[in-house]
């Protein structure tokens, strides 16, 4: 079975709230949906746990650059990556929902150049982006998601 089949949710409080909305109405859901706080739009995230093998979603902000979906491994300015972030860069295998369109897309950091492109364009969708970035010194990635072929909408 592949483990993007049947990704285990967040345990508790707003981010299971936010995902099992989001799956329910495929994103219509006025407060945990599609669009969310100050208007910004979210997706659904599931990677493969690089320890566990199972997998994980996560619901997070994004972008897009042409075809492409960005999501940002902030962590709201942790010193260390979120763990979808690490699960992604073990293995770049991902499943993508955007509200009801449910694809395989690969993941990838972006590179040097990409990230000082696409940074602009994240921190146009959540400011905040940038009050994270001043809280660490580690470099917060943009991830570029890009949809697998044979999966085209």
């Amino acid at each position: 079975m592949n483990p993007l089949d049947d990704p285990s949710d967040p345990p508790a409080g707003w981010a299971h709230t936010h995902v099992r909305q989001y799956i329910a109405t495929d994103g219509a859901d006025d407060k945990n949906g599609h669009i969310w706080r100050r208007g910004a739009p979210v997706l659904l995230l599931t990677t493969i746990g690089r320890r566990s093998g199972r997998g994980r979603r996560t619901p997070l902000i994004y972008g897009r650059d042409g075809d492409r979906y960005l999501v940002v491994a902030s962590l709201g300015g942790s010193d260390h990556a979120p763990k979808w972030f690490d699960n992604l860069v073990a293995d770049p295998r991902v499943r993508v929902q955007v509200l009801g369109d449910v694809f395989d897309a690969q993941a990838r950091p972006a590179t040097a150049e990409e990230q000082s492109r696409l940074w602009p364009t994240m921190t146009a969708i959540w400011p905040d982006y940038d009050n994270y970035q001043k809280r660490t010194d580690r470099p917060i990635p943009v991830v570029v998601l890009e949809r697998r072929s044979g999966d085209e909408a």
